[in-house]
C-alpha cells in the first residue's frame, strides 16, 4: 500500500514524539509534560451532536486570558494543528516554502514536507538567535518564517529587537509565526501586544504545558481577523470535542488560572533546583531554561541519555551535540534525576 502513498509521504520521516519512542520507567520526563494531574468534571451529555466550529464560551475565555479581542483567536486540536493549517491556508504545494530555523521543533518541517511546501533552513546563530542576515537572503517564496521562543529544545528566549526586526523585514511578504507553546513560564516575553501593529504576526499558544493538559489536545492561534478568517476557511468542520471545550473553559476560569499559576511558579522552582544541582556536576554545562525543560550538555551525552534510560529515568535525547533535554517534573522526579546523574558523573571521574 505504500506504494499508492503520494511520493513526499514515502519518503517521509515521520516526527519521533516521546511516545513513539517509547521507553519504561517510573521518572517521565522526556515530553515536556506536567506532572499536575488535576481533576475536571463534565457530564458527557449532548455527545449525540457535533461541537461548534469555535466553541463561543471558549474563544472568549482563551481571548481574555490573552488579552487580546475573541476575534483574534482560533481554536484547533493543539497547536500542532495550527501549524498545519497555516502551512495548508498560505503556501502552495510545489511553489511556495516555510523558513525555521533549527535547532527547534520539528513538526514544522514535517507538515510542509507532507503538504508538498519547500522547506528552507536558516540555522540559529551560536547565541541560538535569529540570523536576520542569511534569513533575509533565503525569503524569496517564503510565505511563513516559524519562531519558537521559549525555543524547543534549547530553551532560550528570541530577543525582541530581532522578532521586531522579522516582522518589519517580511512585511507584506511572509507571515512571522511565533510559537509560543511555553511562553506561560515567562508571560513578560510573549509578542502577543505586537498583533496590533503588525498583520504579518500569528501567534501558536497550547494548553499541553503550563496549564497541564497534554491530552486533552487544545490549542489556539493569535492573529488579526483577516489571518483568522483564512484558517476558517481550511479548518475541520468539529476540531474541537464538547468534552475538550468544557474542561479548558473551567482551566480557563479564576479558579482554573490561579492553580495554574501556582503550579508553574512550582515547576520553576523545580527548574531552579535541577539547574543548580546540575551546575556544580563536572564536565556539565546547563543551559538557561524559560520552560519547563533545560537542555544539558554532557561529556557523553549519548551515553547519559542511555543510563537513565537503562535505570527508568526517561528523558530526551538530543540532535545537538551531547545535549539531553530534560523536563521539569514533580520535587521526587527531579531530586532522583539529580541523584542518578551525579553518581554516573562522579562513576566517570
Amino acid at each position: 500500500m505504500e506504494k499508492l502513498a503520494r511520493k513526499q509521504v514515502q519518503a517521509l520521516t515521520p516526527y519521533l514524539s516521546a511516545r513513539r519512542i517509547g521507553g519504561s520507567g517510573d521518572v517521565w520526563l522526556n515530553a515536556n509534560e506536567s506532572p499536575f494531574d488535576n481533576e475536571y468534571k463534565t457530564n458527557f451529555t449532548r455527545l449525540n451532536r457535533y461541537s461548534e466550529c469555535q466553541p463561543k464560551d471558549l474563544i472568549e475565555a482563551y481571548a481574555s486570558y490573552a488579552g487580546v479581542s475573541a476575534e483574534q483567536v482560533l481554536t484547533s486540536r493543539g497547536a500542532d494543528e495550527g501549524i498545519e493549517l497555516l502551512i495548508r491556508a498560505f503556501c502552495e504545494p510545489n511553489q511556495d516554502a516555510i523558513l525555521y530555523c533549527p535547532p527547534t521543533y520539528g513538526m514544522y518541517a514535517i507538515s510542509a514536507e507532507t503538504i508538498g511546501v519547500e522547506r528552507k533552513i536558516v540555522p540559529l546563530t551560536q547565541e541560538w538567535q535569529l540570523d536576520l542576515t542569511a534569513i533575509q537572503a533565503q525569503l524569496d517564496n517564503v510565505k511563513l518564517v516559524f519562531v519558537c521562543s521559549p525555543n524547543n529544545p534549547t530553551g532560550n528566549l528570541i530577543k525582541r529587537e530581532d522578532i521586531v526586526a522579522l516582522l518589519e523585514m517580511t512585511q507584506d511578504k511572509a507571515i512571522v509565526v511565533m510559537d509560543e507553546a511555553y511562553i506561560d513560564f515567562c508571560p513578560e516575553a510573549s509578542t502577543v501586544d505586537l498583533l496590533e501593529q503588525y498583520p504579518n504576526l500569528a501567534i501558536l499558544r497550547t494548553m499541553s504545558k503550563a496549564f497541564a493538559l497534554a491530552g486533552l489536545r487544545c490549542g489556539f492561534t493569535l492573529a488579526n481577523e483577516e489571518l483568522i478568517n483564512v484558517l476558517l476557511k481550511v479548518i475541520a468542520p468539529y476540531p474541537v470535542p464538547i468534552p475538550v471545550a468544557e474542561i479548558a473553559c473551567q482551566a480557563l476560569s479564576e479558579a482554573g488560572l490561579a492553580r495554574m499559576k501556582y503550579q508553574v511558579l512550582d515547576l520553576s522552582a523545580n527548574r531552579a533546583y535541577l539547574q543548580a544541582g546540575l551546575s556544580m556536576l563536572q564536565g556539565v554545562t546547563v543551559y538557561d531554561g524559560w520552560g519547563n525543560y533545560l537542555l544539558i550538555q554532557f561529556p557523553e551525552g549519548d551515553a547519559m541519555f542511555k543510563a537513565a534510560w537503562d535505570n527508568g529515568i526517561i528523558l530526551r535525547n538530543s540532535l545537538i551535540k551531547d545535549c539531553v533535554r530534560i523536563s521539569i517534573g514533580n520535587r521526587d522526579e527531579c531530586e532522583k534525576t539529580l541523584s542518578f546523574i551525579r553518581n554516573q558523573i562522579s562513576a566517570i571521574a
